[in-house]
């Protein structure tokens, strides 16, 4: 089967569980395929823990869920070393990250400490614990969900761990259609979640990974590349623009981009569909400045047809 049919199956599978929203489904494969980490904000109850088991199912990947919380501790996801009485020795008992896909659910109602114990497994595969060093299964993926920073007891995360997630997305409401659906066929508290089952295998996935490697950016591509993100770090809407990993973030992506829809090389247009997972939150406005991020990406994207080649 052709890797655009397999990956066309994927969203499908996953839209039969999270109604009315393809475009958010196949941003968030995107960032997977391009070995990135997902943050999901939005209100509480939108769906975001359901797209989270729905990647895994479908990937075929093992996961494992934490909650976080005001008092969970960095051992808490690490693991921590126990004592054995029997042969006077310690052996350690890995944490929930040993997994090939961490779902860390509301990770803004944690403290900044807490947080920061998956800096180094998101940036480096592996982790160090009490001075040695073990690697995580591979592929390791951490999505994240979190609610909106205006909600109580929330921690923001530091733009440093921000710049940690490949994409951002936000799900928003359903469409009425999607609702009417999911209004006919599900209840509030049912208990049983029924698996997904797995479209794509470990050869499969590695074969997309392989293609976004191959897959080609023109001069005028990367032209009108440096131009995008030398618009962020120029104009005055802008504090901080974007750096040199979010635009290689934004090319990776748009190389994903092109894969998923079988082309071997970047279009201008597949930088634009990825631009605002990407950059979203990595860009802050000026103090003069009285929108948002989201309102400098939709000031970008409306200065991407003046620059574009």
């Amino acid at each position: 089967m052709h890797l655009q049919d397999v990956i066309d199956e994927a969203v499908s599978e996953i839209g039969t569980v999270l109604l009315g929203k393809e475009p958010q489904i196949r941003l968030a494969l995107c960032c997977l395929f391009a070995r990135g980490h997902l943050l999901i904000e939005d209100l509480p109850g939108m769906g975001k823990t359901t797209l989270s088991h729905a990647l895994a199912d479908v990937l075929g990947l093992s996961w494992k869920r934490v909650q976080f919380t005001s008092d969970l501790l960095p051992a808490d996801i690490l693991g921590v070393s126990v004592y054995n009485r029997n042969d006077a020795s310690f052996s350690f008992h890995p944490g929930p990250i040993f997994t090939q896909l961490l779902l860390a659910d509301e990770i803004n109602r944690t403290t900044p400490r807490t947080q920061s114990a998956l800096l180094e497994a998101m940036a480096e595969g592996q982790v160090t614990v009490e001075g040695e060093t073990r690697p995580l299964p591979e592929p390791f993926f951490v999505i994240a969900t979190q609610n909106p920073v205006h909600q109580s007891g929330t921690y923001p995360l530091p733009e440093s761990q921000l710049d940690r997630f490949l994409m951002r997305l936000e799900l928003g409401y359903p469409h009425p259609q999607a609702e009417r659906e999911m209004f006919q066929r599900q209840r509030l508290n049912s208990t049983e979640r029924v698996p997904l089952r797995q479209v794509i295998n470990g050869e499969q996935l590695a074969g997309i990974r392989d293609a976004v490697g191959q897959v080609h950016a023109s001069d005028n591509l990367l032209d009108y590349l440096q131009r995008l993100v030398a618009y962020t770090r120029n104009s005055p809407e802008f504090e901080v623009g974007l750096s040199p990993r979010g635009g290689l973030a934004l090319l990776d992506s748009a190389r994903t981009w092109a894969v998923m829809h079988s082309r071997g090389h970047v279009v201008p247009e597949d930088l634009q569909m990825v631009l605002p997972a990407v950059a979203g939150h990595r860009l802050i406005p000026s103090g003069d400045y009285s929108g948002d991020s989201a309102a400098l990406v939709s000031l970008l994207q409306r200065n991407v047809d003046v620059i574009r080649p």
